[in-house]
């Protein structure tokens, strides 16, 4: 390299004139260079200085070494000094050496040679200028690094230990950010300020540190453009509090910050303060990851130029301690780049991981549980055997996964057994520890020796519970290999779960249907486990009938129902789940399985709610009500007990096999708090009973004066069936026995009224209206058989209009005259008279022959 050298100073008049001015510069020096250079590198004297300062004085005074950017890219490193008198004896002069660094070629490819801030101290700076006429040849390099009292560094450090980590994040952000606050050291002496830098630049990766602009002196802050400027304590005044503009380190005046959020710079200060400053050089040479480049800690290398991690390793590895993100870093990245680091480095990173640290986090503890299972089998064990110890020891302590303990050599499993079997033993006991936990601590006992079978019933019943209740969640990894790899923990927690399952299938059955838990041949095999393997075997059987499901489920449990009852229910269960069955699969399973198979197990209570839940008209139900009635009546509950009643009575009408008093009988049955159904069921079938034709006018007066809405709704649904509608039609004496049972009882309930008004408006009419000639006169020749003045008043009735005026007069409505005004004739009877209400020849009359249910007629 050729480095063009510069002096300048106050010299004599020559053919360059006089005063300030580059007394000799190397050859090829453009003249626009020396123009910008000599704005920067000025002096001036502190504003205490002494006016005529002594030799010794002199040597007092701050020495200015910067480095400044040109605008052409280039680089000027120059050491200005003050110098006293002028050759006129004129005072205030000053002497500046400065040497132009050419930028390189290659601006991506990494700078070599000295960083700039080395040349502090350096004997090649020049005191004065050469003489005239003196040749001034271009370095070779950058000026030789000076003496370095290594003692006096490390008491700089040590004082200024607390501001460290703060000052490279801030070095950082100059690096990354343009735009970034400038940094002010404010410096008694001018070399302690030569050494902040040589940290900054120190820290950073090389090129970075070669381009990081700095002066150690300046009088004038404010125009200074370095990135990093140097004053004494009395020009630092004034600059605190403008954070926008500058981050001033003042040692002497201002608090300790607080510790830096970046883990990069902590780590970087944590190095300094331990006198391992050779690390960030170091970390330069980390090999990178296979097939990738090496060898360099650029933004272009393998790791990022701030990257936490490969520092950190190195320092742990070297003995510095860190705190617990620090160690996190180091762990994680370790556990990517194992191969980085040779084994006496992993065996001192892995030792520096498992000391103990009152801030490891859970950060920590599962960056180095990655790192063990990075090193696993690929690192000799004796190199992550205290990382596995350490994992141990916080599995027992705080819980998380354990590794296996046969990665420790026989002196450390012994050990560690001897330390940790109180503690393992207490974690053991522990209810308020996951049962995860407490099952990796039980394969932790066993690999370390400690015996903890009395332990092992309670942590089984608490591993059952957590299976059936969550089991994506409990059945994990150390779950999975406990069952594995301790028999009697797997004999004590499938036992439970078979308990567990026979209270709730469903949850058993889910068990095996989201975990890879099986039943091995052995346990499959044998009598025992009977719920549990039916749970298993559930998806498969309740594939296609359910009735064959259900016989393949018992038959799976392996044992018979008399030695366990129990299984009929959890086959039931897993087949039909929170529903019953229909009524003809209860009738097949009460008739399969017989009376006291259901009484044992208690499923004949599954039964009855198929029965009282069927829907109304179901056949089946009626008939498994009588079965049900006759097998199990000492056990059924009174609102049951009436359902199935309810449902028998339905059955009985159906077959014609019924006493008188059967409104009434299923009215006081419906009233017992039946199932809704069951008694939607029977009253549906007390109506179409109504509407038969050999009904007695008795029970149709107890509808009537039941007055009960849900059964007239009943009938009145019956009433509408296609089937009644059909026979209105085609039977004449039928349509003129229900024209009078729903004209009598005008004295009954609002609930009637609104009742017969409806039948004879909504069903009744729509046929009449239909009705030929010879079909309508039919209907009035029966209505005449009936006696009384039916045909007259059926006749009114089916004038236009007729109806509503009856039903107004009758229904007690009190609208009449408004009717009438609105232009309605009023309903006569067959003379041609107005019917009022009581006279004996209106339709619904008290005391006349109109009829009246009581009359003995029948519709």
């Amino acid at each position: 390299m050729n480095l063009a050298q510069l002096h300048y100073t106050s010299a004599p008049p020559g053919p360059d004139g006089s005063g300030f001015r580059f007394t000799a510069v190397s050859p090829g020096v453009p003249a626009s260079l020396l123009r910008e250079a000599e704005q920067l590198i000025g002096y001036e004297p502190p504003r205490d200085a002494p006016p005529r300062p002594s030799a010794e004085q002199l040597g007092a005074f701050p020495q200015a070494l910067s480095l400044n950017v040109l605008s052409d890219g280039s680089r000027l490193l120059a050491r200005s000094v003050y110098t006293g008198a002028d050759y006129s004896g004129r005072w205030g002069n000053f002497h500046a050496h400065a040497v132009h660094l050419p930028q390189p070629a290659d601006a991506d490819r990494p700078a070599g040679g000295q960083l700039p801030i080395t040349a502090w101290g350096s004997p090649q700076w020049a005191a004065d200028s050469p003489p005239a006429g003196a040749p001034v040849p271009p370095l070779a390099s950058v000026p030789a690094p000076g003496p370095l009292d290594l003692g006096a560094l490390a008491a700089f450090v040590a004082a200024r230990g607390r501001w460290l980590a703060g000052f490279f994040a801030d070095v950082r952000r100059l690096a990354e950010d343009p735009a970034a606050p400038q940094l002010v050291l404010v410096e008694q002496d001018s070399e302690a300020v030569a050494w902040w830098i040589m940290l900054a630049c120190s820290v950073l990766p090389h090129r970075r540190g070669q381009w990081l602009t700095f002066t150690t002196y300046t009088r004038r802050p404010q125009l200074a453009r370095q990135q990093i400027i140097g004053v004494v304590p009395e020009d630092g005044l004034g600059l605190a509090g403008q954070e926008h503009r500058y981050r001033v380190y003042d040692a002497a005046r201002a608090a300790a910050p607080g510790p830096a959020p970046d883990p990069w710079a902590q780590t970087a200060a944590r190095i300094w303060q331990a006198q391992r400053q050779e690390l960030f050089a170091h970390v330069r040479r980390l090999p990178g990851p296979p097939g990738g480049p090496s060898g360099t800690y650029e933004p272009s290398g393998p790791y990022g130029p701030y990257e936490t991690g490969p520092l950190a390793a190195l320092a742990l590895a070297a003995g510095v301690g860190l705190d617990s993100a620090g160690r996190a870093a180091a762990a994680d990245w370790a556990a990517g780049h194992r191969a980085a680091l040779d084994d006496v480095q992993l065996h001192a990173l892995a030792r520096a991981l498992a000391r103990p640290a009152e801030d490891r986090g859970p950060e920590e503890a599962a960056a180095s549980g990655r790192l063990l299972s990075a090193l696993a089998g690929w690192a000799p064990p004796e190199v992550s055997e205290p990382l596995v110890e350490l994992a141990l020891a916080g599995a027992v302590r705080s819980g998380g996964s354990a590794p296996p303990a046969g990665l420790l050599g026989e002196p450390a499993r012994l050990r560690l057994a001897a330390e940790l079997e109180p503690e393992l033993r207490a974690a053991l006991t522990d209810p308020s520890r996951e049962a995860a936990d407490r099952v990796g601590l039980l394969r932790v006992s066993a690999e370390l020796g400690v015996d903890a079978e009395a332990l092992l019933p309670d942590v089984a019943r608490q591993l059952a519970q957590a299976l059936i209740a969550d089991p994506e969640s409990a059945y994990g990894e150390a779950v999975r290999a406990a069952l594995a790899e301790l028999p009697r923990l797997r004999e004590l927690v499938l036992d439970r779960l078979d308990g567990l399952a026979a209270g709730d299938p469903a949850a058993g059955a889910r068990l095996f249907a989201v975990t890879p838990l099986r039943l091995t041949g052995t346990e499959a095999g044998t009598g025992a486990l009977a719920h549990l393997r039916m749970c298993a075997q559930a998806p498969a059987a309740a594939a296609g009938d359910r009735m064959k499901a259900l016989t393949r489920l018992v038959e799976h449990s392996g044992t018979s129902l008399e030695e366990d009852p129990l299984v009929l229910r959890t086959a039931m269960r897993l087949v039909w789940g929170a529903q019953p069955p229909t009524a003809g699969e209860a009738w097949l399973a009460l008739s399969a399985l017989g009376e006291r198979a259901h009484r044992e197990a208690g499923t004949w209570e599954l039964l009855a709610r198929a029965a009282v839940c069927a829907p109304a008209g179901d056949r089946d139900a009626e008939a498994l009500a009588v079965e049900l009635l006759r097998r199990y009546s000492a056990e059924l509950p009174n609102p049951l007990r009436a359902s199935l009643l309810l449902l028998e009575l339905a059955r009985n009408l159906r077959a014609r096999e019924i006493g008188p008093g059967w409104v009434r009988q299923a009215l006081a049955l419906g009233t017992a708090d039946p199932t809704p159904t069951a008694r939607e069921h029977a009253y549906a079938a007390v109506a179409a009973h109504l509407l038969a034709d050999d009904r007695p006018d008795s029970e149709l007066r107890a509808l009537i004066e039941s007055n009960d809405a849900e059964l007239l709704a009943a009938y009145r649904r019956a009433a509408r069936q296609p089937r009644v509608a059909d026979r209105l039609r085609l039977d004449p004496r039928y349509a003129a026995e229900c024209f009078a049972a729903w004209n009598s009882q005008p004295q009954a309930g609002p609930a009637w009224q609104e009742t017969r008004a409806d039948l004879l408006d909504g069903v009744l009419r729509p046929v009449v209206r239909g009705l030929p000639a010879p079909q309508l006169a039919a209907l009035e020749e029966a209505l005449a058989r009936l006696g009384g003045r039916w045909s007259e008043e059926f006749r009114g009735w089916q004038r236009p209009g007729a109806f509503g005026r009856l039903r107004d007069r009758f229904g007690g409505s009190g609208r009449r005259g408004a009717k009438g005004a609105a232009g309605n004739p009023p309903l006569r009877g067959g003379s041609g008279g107005p019917i009022a209400p009581g006279d004996p020849g209106g339709p619904a009359g008290s005391g006349g022959s109109g009829g009246s249910a009581d009359d003995g007629r029948r519709p």
